[in-house]
């Protein structure tokens, strides 16, 4: 490991590299903060792959490269004349001290529980900070994320289940609605299988109004269901990651042994594909 004046030092040469590069390189001279964006969220993607999959190398790498984007903006934001890395790097030191009184004051905390508990009632109280619960979840965040940090903060000052195993009801309630309005959107008038598309103009009101209504509860249902992996330890995207993968792999097989071989899925009994899909399932893809 490093020492302290390794890391120093480190980190002074890749502030030199980005003034370098911001002088002498068409490209990076070219960026702003607009277009470093989608970029920035296709790193924080490459990260959170990584870390997945507990790829130490791809973690470092990805890492890096998110460091390199803290820098690239706060460079652009000194050309500006607006702020710094170092007021970047003092704002996040204030915020972390304020946060953890347990830590840095005379302040006392039982648990990590007790911490998390006053870590959503410290920030209302920042200045220049969020003044409501939830209005630090990002709008753009995805929704999966999006539910679970939105829960999560409303547990963080009290808004939750006595008892984890009071969700239960919530999620058959949740579900029972939700297959009412599907089964109410089926029997619609103008419903012609419309499940790879919301309705057009052209569809009928009733078709419309069950539509979205089968669309709200899904959200509801989902919601539901989040909550509850929340609440037994579970991250929901972590866990459809994994589902999602897992399908990718038996798919695949799938596809490797009809696809490749020459024979069309379309002209398969799906009692056939299952054959091969649980053939792969059983080889433990």
């Amino acid at each position: 490991m490093h020492t302290r004046e390794e890391k120093l030092e480190q980190f002074g040469r890749l502030l030199d590299i980005m003034d370098k590069l911001r002088s002498e390189c068409p490209w990076n001279k070219a960026q702003t903060i607009d277009t470093l964006r989608p970029m920035t969220i296709e790193e924080t993607y490459e990260l959170s792959d990584a870390v997945l999959k507990h790829k130490e190398e791809d973690i470092k790498k990805e890492l890096g490269d998110l460091m390199l984007h803290v820098v690239f903006y706060s460079h652009i934001a000194e050309e500006e004349g607006k702020y710094d890395v170092g007021d970047v790097l003092a704002k996040e030191c204030e915020k972390m001290i304020f946060r953890h009184p347990h830590v840095f004051s005379d302040t006392k905390a039982a648990d990590a529980e007790t911490v998390s508990e006053n870590w959503e009632m410290m920030k209302t109280k920042e200045k220049g900070g969020n003044k409501r619960i939830l209005s630090g979840v990002p709008d753009s965040m995805p929704p999966i994320l999006k539910a679970f940090a939105m829960q999560d903060k409303a547990r963080g000052v009290g808004f939750d289940w006595e008892e984890k195993s009071q969700v239960w009801d919530k999620v058959k309630e949740e579900q029972q609605e939700l297959q009412d309005e599907m089964d109410a959107m089926e029997a619609a008038e103008g419903y012609a299988d419309k499940s790879v598309c919301a309705p057009s103009e052209d569809s009928s009101d009733e078709f419309k109004t069950a539509y979205y209504r089968a669309e709200e509860e899904l959200g509801d249902f989902m919601f539901a269901t989040i909550n509850a992996a929340r609440l037994y330890g579970l991250n929901p995207d972590t866990a459809l990651n994994k589902a999602c993968e897992k399908f990718r792999r038996r798919f695949t097989y799938l596809e490797e042994n009809t696809i490749r071989k020459g024979l069309s899925l379309k002209d398969m009994s799906l009692a056939e594909m299952d054959a091969i899909w649980d053939e792969g399932k059983a080889k433990g893809l």
